[in-house]
Formats: structure tokens, C-alpha cells, sequence
């Protein structure tokens, strides 16, 4: 039978969601007059709101399989744009860092580390590599075999550095422990999911 669609789908759910969340830190950093404070908060929101996009991405293959209905469908079908949707989200966080770093000089190297830049550079670089690649001709330029690996590896690398970016901050703030959780419960769902369908490459890959 013929999956039946919704009006937010593809392309369409792209432009909402990357909209939406332009207008939101707009309205965000305009709160504190456009200032260091409001830039800050604009940091912390997509922070967050790419936290949520990723882990709607990296859980939508498992939850289809394990949970077949209307909203892990839709989920599984729209996870490419889900995921654009994130890398738009993470270059409004970008742009947000740049803006603060040139605001506040001396509050951006207290708020950054070495390490931050290493492993931050890192995932941006997957980010723009995954993006790139969510399209079907450029997925095909580089092949299946290939596009299985960078997306595996990418999807992973990311995981980890939300767990770490979250986690490293929950001996002083415990209330980032909650942002452990669904990270867990997407990685526990992923490994179920394995599990119970050991040739089901699309779900290790997604």
C-alpha cells in the first residue's frame, strides 16, 4: 500500500523547521537588545534544538522497525530532512559563536578550550560531510559502500560529542543530566534494533 503523506514532508518540513528556528533566534537575541546576553541565549537554544533534531535522526530508522505506525513512518521517511534540518540548526549555533566570540573576546576564550576547537572543528566537518552527501546524487557519487561508512561513523561521532558537550557539565549543573537520557534511549533503541534485525544495514548506517 502507498505511504500516505502529510503536507509537512521533504522539502517543505526543511524550510519550516530552518525558518522557524531563524525567526526564534532572532526573537531570542532581540529579548536582550541584540547584546552578548542574548547572543548567549541564542547559543544555548540551538544548542538544544539540535540536540533534538539529531536525536529525531539518529533514532528514526530503529523506531520504524520496532514500532511500525503513522509517526515512526513519517519519521523514518523524513529522517534525510530531519537531518538537514539539524546541520541547518547547528550552523545557527555556529554563526551565533562567531557573533559572541567577536562581541565578547575575553568571555568566548573563558568559555572555550583547545579541546572545544579540536573536537568541535571535528563535527562540523561531519556535519558539512553528511550534509553533502544527504542527497541522492551526491549519495551515489560516492557510493553506497561509502556513504554507509560516513554516516555510520558521522552519526556515532556526533552522539558522543553530545554526550560529552552535556555531560561534562552535569557535576555542576545536575539538570543536564536529563539531556543524557534520550541520548541513551536513542543509542539503546539503535542496538535493539540491531539485534533484531542483524542484516538490517540501513538501521546501522542511519
Amino acid at each position: 500500500m502507498p505511504q500516505r503523506q502529510s503536507w509537512l514532508e521533504g522539502w517543505r518540513l526543511l524550510a519550516a523547521l530552518t525558518l522557524s528556528l531563524i525567526a526564534l533566534s532572532l526573537w531570542i537575541a532581540s529579548m536582550r537588545g541584540f547584546e552578548v546576553d542574548g547572543i548567549r541565549m541564542v547559543i544555548r537554544f540551538t544548542a538544544r534544538s539540535s540536540f533534538l533534531l539529531f536525536c529525531l535522526t539518529f533514532s528514526a530508522a530503529a523506531l520504524a522497525r520496532l514500532w511500525p505506525n503513522a509517526w515512526t513512518r513519517w519519521q523514518r521517511r523524513n529522517r534525510r530532512y530531519l537531518g538537514m534540518s539539524f546541520a541547518a540548526s547547528h550552523t545557527i549555533h555556529a554563526i551565533a559563536i562567531v557573533v559572541f566570540a567577536n562581541m565578547d573576546p575575553e568571555g568566548f576564550a573563558q568559555a572555550t578550550s583547545r579541546a572545544s576547537y579540536v573536537f568541535g572543528g571535528i563535527g562540523y566537518a561531519v556535519i558539512i560531510a553528511m550534509s553533502a552527501t544527504s542527497l541522492d546524487r551526491t549519495a551515489a557519487l560516492i557510493g553506497p559502500r561509502a556513504w554507509r561508512a560516513l554516516h555510520l561513523v558521522g552519526g556515532y561521532y556526533l552522539w558522543f560529542q553530545f554526550m560529552v558537550s552535556f555531560g561534562k557539565r552535569v557535576p555542576h549543573m545536575p539538570a543536564y543530566a536529563a539531556f543524557l537520557l534520550p541520548l541513551l534511549a536513542t543509542m539503546a533503541l539503535r542496538l535493539i534494533a540491531m539485534a533484531r534485525h542483524p542484516r538490517g544495514q540501513a538501521i546501522a548506517a542511519s
